[in-house]
């Protein structure tokens, strides 16, 4: 979490609902026609906002060099494509799920999570072609039904009240538009592009089956990101390891003249945070500690938690009721009050004045109609601290509203300074590369240089077997440093 004010996710992409006309155009990769709610230079604003949204939302890998070199391999890849026309993206987020995606119109994603568990240039090749092969195929914008497409960004925040979701929703709430999940068809026909597209620019695309295996391997440890995982956004259509099969058995390119890339992958994310990244705040619990900017809040037991650039959230079991803290618009806590309670439609009470743990505080209950019928009704507080505004809004229906009050008003007032000098120290863990001393196996390679990850895991990331025999010299990933005490 930083300071940065932003508004929901997707929230501006509504807009196509108003301006989408049913029609039909042609697949750029079937040459059918087909049924089309949106047009190509739609589709190509829709990225381009929810682009932007995702890097102020989610936020940039920092390693400039790391990101010339994944959209380096991205715009060769995308170059072959049957849209190369588009305004294509690509981009590193810096989030520790294993994961990747597209949004409509070129502007691909891959989280720095799977960047961490691939090991050959070739592998990222074939991740960043297959998201390609999603956005040439328009496999995302054929999903989009016009109810779909009206309701981007609605999060819970939006549906509860108009009024609080142009304020801000809950961080992520429409997160599930970026990861609209493609069937059986669309995946294999997105290898199959991806296959092509990567094969075409020279990659070796036999290492599709290890990267598959992989995120098979992985699918039962969690990255423990603000995203969903691989699995939980690209369906396996099953048998896909061996539909890859397939087709490197039906090429007749010569795979061993073909780049794999390995030494070269590794050096670029070599000192990359492995998983999640503490300094920008963490969850023990839901109990939600933040070392960089020195703050800690109590979120109430069994809540939903999430911790986004810009906010953090939680969400009651039920899903009715919300807080929410980010930074607010504001000089001073009073000024930040003024500022929220003067929105048109929001009926705000008496504000008090007061103090949070020796820190100025300014709130106020407040009551607004609900996008759907019914009526909202929650509390706003803003508290002065570390020469921020910071804003804490809790919410839910009218008719909740005595139920879930003290737990709001217990977890505003849990907001105060980090003093845990533990807490205060903690460092990410981070992927380092050497090189295997001598031949040995991946055992013995553990126990020479040990890692922060058990050995399981530490298989899966190198690409080997937790039994495998190293020969020397060969270059590995450790992960060191001390892990989070939950």
């Amino acid at each position: 979490m930083t300071r940065t004010i932003r508004t929901a996710l997707y929230g501006a992409m509504a807009f196509v609902s108003l301006t989408a006309a049913v029609g039909c155009a042609m697949n750029p990769v079937t040459g059918r026609m087909e049924l089309a709610l949106v047009s190509e230079s739609q589709e190509i604003e829709m990225g381009r906002q929810g682009s932007a949204d995702v890097i102020a939302s989610i936020g940039l890998h920092p390693d400039a060099a790391l990101q010339a070199y994944v959209n380096r391999i991205g715009q060769a890849l995308a170059a072959g494509t049957e849209r190369p026309q588009l305004a294509w993206e690509f981009h590193v987020v810096d989030d520790a799920a294993v994961n990747a995606f597209a949004l409509p119109g070129g502007f691909i994603f891959i989280t720095r999570g799977l960047l961490a568990h691939m090991t050959n240039e070739a592998e990222l090749a074939s991740v960043l072609a297959h998201e390609s092969g999603h956005v040439a195929a328009r496999h995302g914008v054929q999903q989009m039904s016009r109810q779909q497409i009206a309701s981007l960004g609605l999060g819970l925040g939006s549906v509860l009240s108009p009024v609080i979701a142009q304020y801000g929703q809950a961080a992520g709430a429409g997160l599930g538009v970026l990861f609209l999940k493609y069937g059986r068809d669309d995946e294999i026909q997105a290898d199959q592009l991806g296959f092509r597209y990567a094969l075409a620019n020279g990659f070796d695309t036999r290492q599709m089956i290890n990267l598959f295996e992989m995120l098979q391997r992985d699918s039962e440890l969690s990255g423990g990101g603000r995203l969903p995982e691989w699995q939980s956004t690209h369906p396996d259509p099953g048998n896909r390891i061996t539909n890859v099969q397939g087709l490197v058995a039906a090429s007749s390119q010569d795979f061993s003249s073909k780049r794999i890339g390995g030494d070269e992958f590794l050096q670029y994310i070599d000192g990359m945070v492995y998983g999640e990244d503490p300094r920008a705040g963490y969850f023990k619990g839901t109990l939600f500690i933040h070392p960089d900017l020195e703050f800690v809040l109590q979120l109430p037991d069994g809540w939903h938690t999430q911790n986004a650039t810009d906010t953090v959230t939680g969400i009651s079991d039920a899903q009715d009721a919300m807080i929410e803290l980010r930074g607010a618009e504001g000089t001073n806590a009073g000024d930040a009050a003024n500022r929220f309670f003067s929105q048109d439609g929001l009926q705000g009470g008496t504000l008090s004045q007061g103090t949070i743990h020796g820190n100025r505080a300014v709130a106020g209950e407040f009551a607004a109609q609900a996008d759907q019928g019914g009526s909202v009704r929650g509390v706003a507080t803003f508290i002065e601290y570390g020469g921020t505004v910071w804003s804490i809004t809790a919410y839910t229906s009218a008719e909740q509203f005595p139920s879930h009050s003290q737990t709001f008003r217990r977890a505003i007032g849990s907001f105060e300074r980090l003093t845990d000098p533990v807490a205060l120290a903690v460092q990410p863990l981070l992927v380092r590369i050497a090189d295997v001393p001598r031949a040995m196996s991946l055992q013995q390679f553990n126990a020479e240089l040990p890692s922060s990850v058990p050995l399981a895991e530490l298989a899966i990331i190198n690409g080997v077997d937790e039994g495998a025999q190293l020969r020397a010299g060969l270059s590995l990933k450790r992960v060191i440093g001390v892990p989070i005490a939950r």
